[in-house]
């Protein structure tokens, strides 16, 4: 689907950006990929691995708040994955201006510039933070979600299609718990911090993350939020994995933080279909009004799960085991971060 293209991210020097650059260039052959970021340093770095020189890619230097720049930037693209947000839940607490300059409008600026620019396809990464949410990191990525969906009413006579893709915190992303355990275990400390004894996370490889995405420039027709079936773990099994002999210190849940995670509710349950793509089980949820009458069509067929379902993190049919544990944190305790 690829081949021939041209392809850009957004905050295409993060975690994602350099995992789905990589099996982009592993597995297809682009016209071109675009590094969209703000940080010419990360650039820089990722520029010594994925070389002009070497790779059909171009950095971009730009942020998703500026529209000009990026009407600039999305000449001639194909396909837009928007990876560029403000992240951290404590950092968008006490800066919530700045989350809402990213989150929403760098999201608005970007349904613009494509459909203007007549972009293809966008795919926009969401969390699951943005089910329910109680926070405000949470909260700009709902409206995120939002804006995407309603974006595909506003293309008119253009086939630009935006959609998202939801899913759980990213093993040992920057940020993470598993860096933060791993340098504590590094420096010989036995007691680890733990917010609540019962807390519960999903959690997706990088690698899963990706293929996720590209399932879903391949799918999409427009509107479409596509959730992918994955396994949740206890903090605490967590911990055990990484420091066997560890003691715990409860300190209390962080302002914004849940006890469990929600990918999909109980109020999305009936718009809710499965399918199968990448050897990966996905629900999709599809919109409750849809522009295009053909998103219907294709999933006319498959069985909708019903107004009473709902994908929560310590109701989930699939946990990790401690050895699945102990295997997926070892890269992290040879290196200490």
């Amino acid at each position: 689907m690829l081949n021939g293209k041209v392809v850009l991210v957004t905050g295409g020097t993060g975690t994602f950006g350099k995992a789905f650059t990589k099996y982009v260039f592993e597995h297809y052959k682009p016209k071109k990929v675009i590094i969209f970021s703000r940080d010419e340093f990360k650039q820089y770095e990722m520029a010594k691995v994925f070389s002009p020189n070497n790779y059909p890619i171009r950095y971009f230097i730009g942020d998703i708040r500026d529209q000009a720049r990026l009407y600039r930037a999305f000449e001639g693209v194909d396909y837009v994955v928007h990876a560029a947000a403000l992240k951290q839940v404590p950092a968008a607490e006490y800066n919530p201006f700045e989350a809402v300059k990213t989150n929403i409008v760098g999201a608005e600026n970007i349904v613009n510039a494509a459909i203007d620019m007549r972009v293809k396809k966008v795919v926009a990464i969401s969390t699951d933070k943005a089910v329910n949410p109680i926070n405000l990191y949470g909260a700009t990525k709902l409206v995120m979600e939002k804006i995407m969906v309603a974006g595909n009413a506003y293309v008119g006579a253009r086939d630009t299609a935006f959609s998202v893709v939801r899913y759980g915190n990213v093993v040992g992303s920057r940020g993470s718990v598993i860096p933060f355990f791993a340098n504590l275990a590094k420096r010989g400390v036995r007691e680890l911090p733990i917010t609540h004894e019962d807390m519960t996370r999903f959690w997706i490889r990088i690698e899963q993350g990706v293929q996720l995405v590209i399932a879903a420039l391949e799918e999409a027709l427009g509107g479409e939020i596509f959730v992918p079936k994955i396994p949740s773990m206890k903090i605490v099994d967590l911990a055990k994995a990484m420091v066997p002999d560890c003691v715990f210190k409860f300190i209390g849940i962080r302002p914004g933080e849940k006890i469990h995670e929600t990918l999909i509710s109980e109020d999305e349950g009936a718009d809710v279909v499965k399918m199968r793509k990448n050897s990966m089980d996905i629900y999709v949820i599809l919109p409750q009004f849809a522009p295009r009458s053909s998103i219907y069509d294709k999933y006319r067929e498959s069985e909708r799960l019903g107004r009473h379902f709902s994908y929560k993190s310590n109701e989930n049919d699939w946990w990790l085991t401690k050895e699945e544990l102990r295997k997926m944190v070892k890269p992290f305790l040879r290196r200490g971060s």
